[in-house]
């Protein structure tokens, strides 16, 4: 993608208005904070950048930490472009970099690298080894590398971790309605179409097995729900199961989807599955039979919901 570039190789000769973040699942707290970043880069003739960092800077300096996040770094990539942001530079975290002192950080990489004229902040946003300098000192260097400090309020920092917790948790709760409204899109996974076993077309419902290759990103809650996906210029509709097939004994979690009138063999692909509805948990039938009657009934529930919103 030609907005995104890896801060290593990169040095800006234009100036820019930049604030940094990992902005996972870019919501509409977040969007509130980047359409400021934009529209300041407008008015004031800079390029617009958002600093982030990958890994995740909790995944390498808490070895155990079991963060999953609401984007993969392409979702992300993505989401930022279509709103409109110049340029998202990434910063390889790694030990190393976070021993790096805070005035090494603003020289090197705020002044040097990107060229900031202005800083847009959270209050309470800290940077450096240990995370020991704050807004002040960034103002101070601010004054001394000659660029501006915009704070962000303590509300609008609030509604972002308000945000990304809620739609965590409504994820892991599978109420992908509330995520979506958090977040301002629909939530989505992004994959590469595998072979399964082949179940779903002995039952009359083939399936797509979706392989999703980032451990770090979150899958919602087990169970069945209404999906759509972009395959080539037509919109598909279907539905998708996450979970482990407790009625033919399956012993892994696997994501299937069963596309509604769609023939084409996608196998190899990679697919953006975008989460609609939640349909119900999955459970353990009686025999086979019984759960291709439950998917009939599933497919007539997610058609009608279909007609109902996505007509």
């Amino acid at each position: 993608m030609r907005k995104v570039k890896n801060i290593e190789t990169y040095k800006s000769s234009k100036p820019t208005v930049v604030t940094i973040g990992t902005f996972d699942g870019v919501h509409i707290g977040h969007q509130k904070i980047i359409k400021r970043l934009i529209n300041t880069g407008k008015r004031e003739g800079l390029k617009s950048v958002i600093l982030t960092f990958f890994p995740h800077p909790r995944m390498v300096l808490q070895k155990d930490s079991n963060i999953k996040l609401i984007n993969t770094i392409k979702e992300r990539h993505d989401i930022l472009d279509d709103l409109g942001l110049d340029l998202l530079l990434i910063k390889k975290f790694t030990q190393e970099f976070s021993r790096l002192s805070a005035e090494d950080f603003v020289k090197e990489i705020l002044v040097d690298k990107i060229n900031a004229k202005k800083v847009i902040i959270g209050y309470d946003h800290r940077f450096g080894r240990n995370r020991n300098a704050d807004i002040d000192d960034l103002k101070k260097y601010g004054e001394a590398y000659g660029f501006e400090v915009e704070e962000i309020s303590a509300q609008d920092i609030n509604d972002v971790a308000v945000s990304s917790t809620k739609i965590r948790t409504a994820l892991k709760e599978g109420d992908v309605q509330k995520a979506n409204a958090y977040l301002g899109y629909n939530f989505m996974l992004s994959g590469k179409v595998t072979k399964g076993r082949g179940l779903g077309k002995q039952l009359s419902f083939p399936t797509a097995n979706i392989e999703i290759q980032e451990d770090y990103k979150i899958i919602p809650k087990q169970g069945s729900y209404i999906i759509s996906s972009i395959i080539g210029d037509s919109v598909v509709h279907g539905m998708m199961n996450i979970g482990m097939n407790p009625t033919v004994n399956g012993s892994k979690q696997t994501i299937e989807i069963h596309f509604f009138d769609f023939h084409k063999d996608i196998y190899g692909e990679t697919v953006q599955i975008d989460l609609l509805h939640r349909i119900r948990d999955e459970q353990k039938f009686e025999s086979v039979e019984a759960l291709k009657q439950q998917l009939a009934k599933d497919r007539e529930t997610a058609l009608e919901y279909i007609s109902k919103h996505h007509a």
